[in-house]
């Protein structure tokens, strides 16, 4: 019998692909409404599906196992009599081994849970033998003498010190060799206020005071996390000395600009003359955390935050749509009006401040008193996030997708190399890698094109595959794009990549690569304008027409290096029902794979297996969190591991190093159309209202997860 769970009917308004319309608003300010900013003839690359997966039927309870359900609940209290905290600056930084080595606890990497259905509960769900808790959640103290959550009194001054709303990157960097004490970094991407602010009716009639605390809630949270009773469930610290906790956010955190366009002509405000401190970051989506023991976080959707393009001049106006801000109304249909909180978010008032947003940030957790910092040598766009690695020759490569619909795929090489070690002079040297490098965009070739119809019928080698090339595009103050300087690459590198023929994809969103093998890989989540309205149709990189599902894109650069300038690509896993003859599992027996949709973020374990999170099931079920070996016998065999609450994305994954608990973020829960604080969708967690939160599962035996 196959161990394939079925499909639950969809219940409920859905958007785009599975995205309901208010999430759609809310988090990108329906950039599916809007037309495509990239208008230029490139090739395009994305795996669309021809016709719409129809969903019959309903779950067969017998085929699907036993589960357990998690029914809201807070988080297990804390421990009271654990070791006391060092002050901050008293470890060395930390454990850069760690962060750079894959373990394999337990030997053998198999996956031998049994898969969850898919479902449609408004609850959180794992598999038998295993346990979970919300670590924390929106409006949860972080910083000493935070009130608790006030809908009706809810000021900037409280958000600052609670934990924001929305999490989306989650990253866990250990404090102690033990394994008792760990950093919690997560953070925080857009606010919907219809579920925030009791009688919601529109962003014009909220209060200047209810701005500002949407705009707080934005940014980074830093907790100070312990292990419950020697398990892998981990809970907040809750007394004691807390130094390392933090709110970074939009409202007032000055950032540090670095890298050859920090101080241009483009990033100068009269608030900031020498163009080298920004307030505050926006959208901030995935991330990464870097060997030396900092986390990335990629501003994403930044442009639904300004007003006024269309009073811009005539010569600025192609940079700014590129990037999806208006040029024709000042005030967007899906404007936040943040300017009546804050002047710089006019661009009649403020021209360049846009510009000031789309990099990466740095966070060194390690250092509560340390300025952020926003990395131009890694080029502005949407950054899903990035996340890095240490190539042969000893630079840090970081990959970061643009998510949006036919945009790029990039990598930066570091000019410098890491230095091993946990001392302070290494790690004062790492902190300088991002600064200056080389940034490429990537070009994808193909090798069976004519034999691709459309269908998702493999091409006779058995594979879409091909080969590609990194195009350089600027290192340090040297441009390689005819008509373009240094900074005009770094600050309009979507620009660049049109100008020298970089492949477009549908949506890429996360790029991880594997510690243990080197691979790259990349969720591209969905496209459903490729073949449409006149965009170019299937071709051997985009199988399928109008693409609802996604798939999962695989690098493997020659020579394995990280630093090489070509690389072999190719699709393992291209998403949908498996009984859809189009879908494809690296050749795995499709009887036995559950249903996956809309790829967001990656992840990997100790043993090297890829997790898979979901955003905007199109087939019907609450998102979740998928695992399957990418290599050996078991490569292909995808296995829905969780589901999140009905209207919530499934955020992070973060897998600890030590292998025994796995952390995501539960991203708008209850987000469908019509839902307020008065009619929720969902009352995840605590059965009163919807909460975005973070949860940790582990295994109730201590094993490692998934095995």
């Amino acid at each position: 019998m196959s161990d394939r769970p079925r499909l639950l009917p969809l219940l409920g308004p859905a958007g785009h692909a599975g995205r309901s319309s208010m999430t759609c608003l809310y988090r990108c300010g329906n950039a599916c409404d809007h037309p495509v900013p990239n208008e230029t003839d490139n090739p395009y690359f994305g795996d669309v599906v021809r016709a719409e997966v129809s969903r019959r039927g309903v779950v067969r309870a017998g085929a699907v196992g036993a589960l357990v359900l998690g029914f809201g609940g807070a988080a297990a209290g804390a421990l009271t009599g654990g070791p006391a905290l060092a002050a901050p600056g008293a470890p060395a930084g930390p454990d850069v081994d760690a962060l750079r080595t894959a373990r394999v606890p337990g030997g053998a990497g198999e996956l031998t849970f049994k898969p969850i259905p898919p479902n449609r509960l408004d609850n959180f769900v794992v598999p038998n033998g295993y346990d979970h808790s919300v670590v924390i959640r929106w409006g949860d103290p972080v910083l000493p003498n935070a009130p608790e959550l006030d809908l009706t009194n809810q000021t900037a001054e409280r958000q600052a010190k609670q934990f924001g709303y929305n999490c989306d990157f989650v990253g866990v960097l250990p404090l102690d060799k033990r394994g008792e004490r760990a950093l919690l970094v997560v953070n925080h991407e857009y606010t919907n206020e219809n579920l925030m602010f009791p009688g919601f009716t529109s962003q014009e009639a909220l209060t200047v005071e209810q701005v500002k605390a949407c705009i707080a809630a934005h940014g980074l949270s830093v907790v100070e996390l312990e292990r419950v009773d020697g398990t892998g469930e981990w809970a907040v610290v809750r007394k004691g000395a807390r130094p390392y906790n933090r709110r970074i956010t939009a409202l007032n955190t000055q950032f540090e600009l670095t890298g050859p366009a920090a101080g241009s002509i483009y990033l100068r405000t009269a608030a900031d003359p020498a163009g080298r401190t920004v307030v505050g970051t926006l959208n901030n989506c995935a991330g990464g955390v870097t060997p030396w023991g900092t986390v990335l976080s990629g501003e994403e959707n930044f442009n639904q935050y300004f007003v006024g393009g269309d009073g811009a001049p005539e010569a600025d106006k192609p940079r700014l749509a590129r990037y999806g801000i208006s040029t024709t109304a000042r005030y967007p249909s899906d404007s936040r009006r943040w300017e009546r909180a804050q002047a710089r978010f006019d661009l009649t008032r403020h021209p360049n401040e846009a510009n000031r947003h789309g990099w990466v940030v740095e966070v060194d957790p390690f250092d509560p008193k340390s300025r952020p910092r926003k990395h131009t040598a890694l080029g502005r766009f949407k950054h899903e996030g990035a996340n890095v690695i240490v190539a042969k020759g000893g630079q840090v490569v970081a990959y970061s997708g643009d998510d949006e619909r036919f945009d790029y795929l990039y990598k930066f090489v570091s000019d410098k190399k890491f230095r091993p070690g946990n001392g302070e002079p290494a790690r004062r040297h790492n902190l300088t890698l991002l600064e200056s490098g080389t940034l490429y965009v990537a070009k994808l070739d193909q090798t069976s094109a004519s034999e691709v119809d459309g269908s998702g019928k493999l091409p006779s080698d058995g594979a879409f595959n091909g080969r590609g090339t990194w195009i350089k595009l600027v290192r340090g103050n040297t441009s390689f794009v005819p008509g373009m300087t240094a900074a005009e690459v770094l600050t309009f590198t979507r620009l660049a990549g049109d100008a020298v023929g970089a492949t477009k994809m549908d949506r890429p969103e996360d790029v991880e690569p594997s510690l243990l093998t080197g691979k790259v890989y990349v969720a591209l989540t969905n496209n459903t304008n490729r073949g449409v309205n006149g965009n170019p149709p299937a071709d051997e990189a985009n199988p399928r027409n109008a693409n609802k599902h996604g798939q999962v894109l695989e690098l493997v650069e020659d020579g394995g290096d990280n630093a090489a300038e070509t690389f072999a690509w190719s699709l393992p896993i291209v998403c949908g029902d498996p009984t859809d003859p189009s879908t494809y599992f690296a050749g795995y027996d499709k009887a036995k794979v559950s249903p996956i949709s809309c790829p967001d973020n990656v992840a990997f374990d100790g043993a090297g297996n890829l997790w898979i999170s979901t955003d905007g099931n199109a087939l019907g079920s609450n998102d979740g969190l998928f695992a399957t070996a990418i290599e050996g016998p078991e490569r292909g065999h995808l296995k829905q591991f969780l589901t999140v609450p009905i209207g919530a994305e499934t955020c992070g994954p973060f897998i600890t190093t030590d292998n025994r608990s796995v952390f995501v973020a539960v991203q708008h829960p209850g987000e469908l159309s019509g839902a307020s604080v008065e009619n929720p969708a969902s009352t995840w967690p605590d059965g009163d209202f919807a909460k975005p939160g973070v949860v940790v599962t582990w295994r109730l035996d201590g094993g490692p997860i998934g095995r």
